[in-house]
């Protein structure tokens, strides 16, 4: 994974691409989608994210299937993995214990 910028939040996207060019508000979704406003709003910042429960249910709700909305959701729990001090420390103290077969 080579991205200079943190990929957007699944919750963003969902606004912006399926929310508003719909004329979907944060509590029409919640009411649909059997969640709290609150839910949705903090999905919608990025401060909430797409659990698998989640996703079968955005899945559903606008026909994307649940994977497109878990792989948003890893896209950025990876970016936010690799830019994590600590776990560069951590990955940097490892050695691959297997060589790979020649090809």
């Amino acid at each position: 994974m080579n991205m200079k910028r943190k990929p957007q939040a699944p919750g963003q996207i969902l606004e912006a691409q399926f929310m508003q060019p719909n004329s979907i508000t944060q509590k029409e979704l919640a009411s649909h989608a059997g969640w709290t406003r609150k839910h949705v709003n903090l999905l919608c910042k990025g401060k909430a994210r797409v659990t698998i429960d989640t996703a079968l249910i955005l899945g559903k709700v606008f026909g994307t299937g649940p994977d497109y909305w878990l792989e948003l959701q890893q896209a950025v729990d990876l970016w936010d993995a690799l830019h994590s001090e600590e776990r560069k420390e951590r990955l940097d103290g490892i050695m691959p214990l297997m060589k790979m077969a020649a090809a």
